[in-house]
């Protein structure tokens, strides 16, 4: 999916080895866990693979590309998602209406282990009706990749 406007951040390297530590202090590690390079691409093709996983029609396969301790903060609800059971019951009923995601502006922000990809997108519905929103994921790479942490959509205000 082509990106019209993209703006990346790439965090000092001081703050992302800081922010590796005091990660792994709160896991009670005695060491930090080695970063996981990403580029600002790879980070928004994570995108890419929610907008397929959404287009495949299947609840479970979206709900899947969450961590298990993760938050859904839902475009066309106001129930937060905290379980796969909520995540899959949000996605059970969003999946009906056939969404189809295009990103409008994304600004992208790397750390150590850690993403942040934010901006407007669109979403095209089945109906014909079409749903301006802006969002934030929130990723973390573990040992299963790249998984959503944090997600927030809101219907964007009208002007």
């Amino acid at each position: 999916m082509r990106r019209p406007r993209f703006f990346a951040f790439a965090s000092r390297p001081g703050l992302a080895a800081l922010a590796a530590v005091a990660a792994a202090g709160a896991h009670g590690h005695g060491h930090a866990e080695p970063c996981h390079p990403a580029t600002t691409q790879q980070v928004a093709a994570l995108f890419d693979r929610w907008n397929a996983a959404l287009q495949s029609g299947r609840p479970e396969r979206v709900a899947a590309l969450y961590a298990d301790r993760s938050v859904l903060l839902p475009t066309l609800s106001s129930k937060p998602r905290i379980t796969a059971e909520d995540k899959l019951d949000y996605f059970a009923h969003f999946l009906g209406q056939k969404p189809v995601g295009r990103v409008e502006t994304t600004w992208i922000d790397i750390g150590c282990n850690t993403a942040i990809d934010t901006g407007l997108y669109t979403f095209a519905l089945a109906n014909g009706r079409s749903v301006k929103a802006r969002y934030t994921f929130t990723y973390r790479y573990d040992a299963e990749g790249w998984r959503i942490t944090s997600h927030h959509s809101s219907v964007l205000p009208e002007p």
